[in-house]
């Protein structure tokens, strides 16, 4: 599979589900209670991404293609600029979208949710360079709430790549790039943001910070405008909610293979503690970069077999924080160094012979046409925490008569990163504290939340 490596090299292999969460927000309401909202999978009938002539295979496929598009995710780009913010962008055929208002009046926005950035922007008019965006661009001159901020603003020194603009350089101006070479510029700014939820009306969000984008492109929908970043750096989404969520989130994916209307939720504040029997936490480990969450796996078991992680990770100097978790990312990449034998030991616990992936993506594959396909049970160990994966969601049906475990391996070249995918996240309630720095999973059978 030395093609494999190079695509890996080239793409984190990670594709994103793409979901629209209609939330609503108030601080006083999640101080109170917290509040949830519902997630909806890009294939879902709910989706405007769904096409019905599609098979469930089909829309696989598609997703191992769209994963390809995600260039270099996670990975820095020496060509870009070590003052720009570095960040990280889902191609235009798998994102999450978020649909939101801004403004006074409120505008509705479509934009992508994206949990490996954290700057909010979008499109606004007078537009330099935009990209193609069905809806009109946010025009920001008639929003009585929206107000430039200056360079000398708190909010102006906590994004990285911000620069003075204006005739007395009194204008916050931010330039942003991914590692797909995406970009955005334009002025930082404040505005109401209003956020629907699945128990209250729509509420403001007075003064979000939010990036007014004059000059975009890159791999972008044009059903969506820029990015709400969900990221753990200071401007994000998550971050700017922090003292009244009290700092947690969390999310509970229900499988690919899930059928009619039921949705994933993400949850706010006190909605979000993930708790009781069965729950464990991982240490989040603090990297140079704060966008991502970095957790530390020790090993992992097939069966009874357990495969240790003995070497450092190439995505740090230590085997502390080796991986990052992500909703966005479909597959799990493992550590070079431990997926061989991984993959040894799923051979080993599975009584047919192994046929070749049509997609040319994943390494080990079965013909079966029956539903009843199980994979072996698989454990993530990570640090003070043992997360069993659902056999379900370990393999992926690729093809009618085609299953394929639903892991890969990391490139050997520096830089390279291991990312714990959503497919191992599903039927798991994964809660976020980013005060106490940590993760947390609980077993759920999220269809019924």
């Amino acid at each position: 599979m030395a093609s494999l490596h190079s695509l890996l090299s080239f793409a984190a292999l990670a594709t994103t589900f793409s979901v629209v969460f209609l939330c609503s927000f108030s601080l006083i309401e999640a101080s109170n209670g917290g509040f949830s909202v519902d997630l909806i999978h890009r294939d879902s009938p709910n989706s405007p991404f769904y096409d019905p002539s599609e098979t469930p295979s089909q829309r696989i496929a598609k997703a191992l293609r769209r994963s390809i598009n995600r260039v270099n995710h996670f990975k820095p780009t020496s060509s870009l600029s070590t003052n720009a913010a570095q960040a990280d962008i889902i191609s235009n055929q798998g994102e999450y979208l978020v649909k939101y208002s801004v403004g006074t009046p409120p505008v509705q926005i479509l934009g992508i949710a994206d949990t490996g950035s954290d700057l909010i922007w979008l499109q606004c008019k007078p537009c330099n360079g935009c990209y193609k965006q069905t809806a009109p661009l946010f025009d920001p001159t008639r929003s009585s709430t929206y107000k430039e901020v200056s360079c000398s603003s708190s909010q102006c020194q906590s994004l990285k790549g911000t620069s003075c603009s204006g005739s007395d350089d009194s204008s916050c101006s931010y330039s942003v790039s991914y590692g797909d070479q995406s970009f955005s510029n334009g002025d930082l700014a404040v505005d109401t943001l209003t956020l629907g939820s699945t128990t209250s009306r729509p509420v403001p969000l007075p003064k979000t910070i939010i990036g007014c984008g004059h000059n975009n492109g890159g791999t972008f929908n044009a059903n969506g405008s820029g990015i709400v970043g969900l990221g753990g750096g200071a401007v994000s989404l998550v971050s700017q909610l922090d003292s009244s969520i009290d700092g947690k989130f969390s999310y509970c994916l229900i499988p690919l293979t899930s059928q009619g209307d039921t949705t994933s939720k993400l949850n706010f504040g006190s909605n979000a503690v993930v708790s009781g029997s069965g729950a464990v936490s991982t240490p989040i480990v603090p990297k140079d970069i704060d966008t991502f969450y970095y957790l530390t796996l020790e090993a992992i078991s097939v069966g009874g077999k357990r495969i240790e992680l003995t070497k450092p990770s190439q995505s740090g100097d230590s085997a502390e924080g080796n991986i990052i978790i992500d909703s966005g990312t479909t597959l799990t990449i493992l550590p070079s160094e431990l997926y061989p034998d991984f993959e040894s030991a799923v051979k080993a616990e599975i009584d047919l012979a192994p046929t070749e992936d049509p997609s040319g993506v994943l390494s080990l594959c079965y013909e079966s046409s029956s539903d009843d396909f199980k994979g072996p049970n698989i454990t993530a160990h990570f640090t003070g925490a043992d997360v069993n994966l659902s056999s379900s969601t370990t393999f992926i049906r690729v093809d009618e008569q085609v299953v394929c475990l639903a892991f890969v391996a990391a490139s050997d070249e520096p830089g390279s990163i291991s990312i714990f995918g959503n497919l191992a996240q599903a039927n798991v309630l994964v809660g976020y504290d980013v005060v106490k720095k940590t993760v947390s999973f609980k077993p759920t059978d999220c269809t019924k939340l």
